[in-house]
């Protein structure tokens, strides 16, 4: 399964957004609206300026305070962000997400963010692609044995 694959199932097709110089309750607040994990930082809605997830906020929350909440998004936001492609598997997705301890990734297509993947996504989509092998291959053994 792919990330192109993943993205066409999601019910959302609208990516959201939050801009640098929005302040972090603010996207505390949207975080919380739409029972998301992460938020892509965007200067106009259509570049990728960084990421500011839950864990950011409280990972900050923790070390210095409820004063954070008064800060611009641009000032706790992840700038280094990785992205996947279309093209990658969901095992693929999995790995980085992984490896880099984190559970959202924008999917970009030619310089363009198409989509965002969450590890939920990823998880639920390679668990249906093992139950379908698991599925043919027992249909191969009992049926056609």
């Amino acid at each position: 399964m792919t990330v192109r694959q993943i993205l066409k199932t999601k019910a959302i097709d609208k990516i959201l957004t939050i801009t640098p110089d929005a302040m972090v309750h603010e996207a505390a607040k949207l975080l919380s609206e739409k029972r998301i994990g992460a938020l892509i930082v965007s200067k106009d809605g259509q570049s990728l300026d960084g990421m500011i997830s839950e864990r950011d906020i409280v990972r900050e929350l923790g070390a210095r305070g409820i004063g954070i909440m008064e800060e611009r998004v641009s000032d706790l936001m992840t700038t280094k962000v990785i992205t996947a492609s279309p093209a990658d598997s969901a095992v693929q997705v999995l790995e980085k997400m992984t490896r880099g301890r984190f559970r959202h990734v924008p999917v970009v297509e030619d310089g363009q963010m198409i989509g965002v993947v969450s590890i939920g996504d990823a998880v639920k989509h390679r668990i249906d692609e093992v139950e379908a092998e698991n599925t043919a291959l027992t249909d191969m053994i009992v049926g056609h044995g």
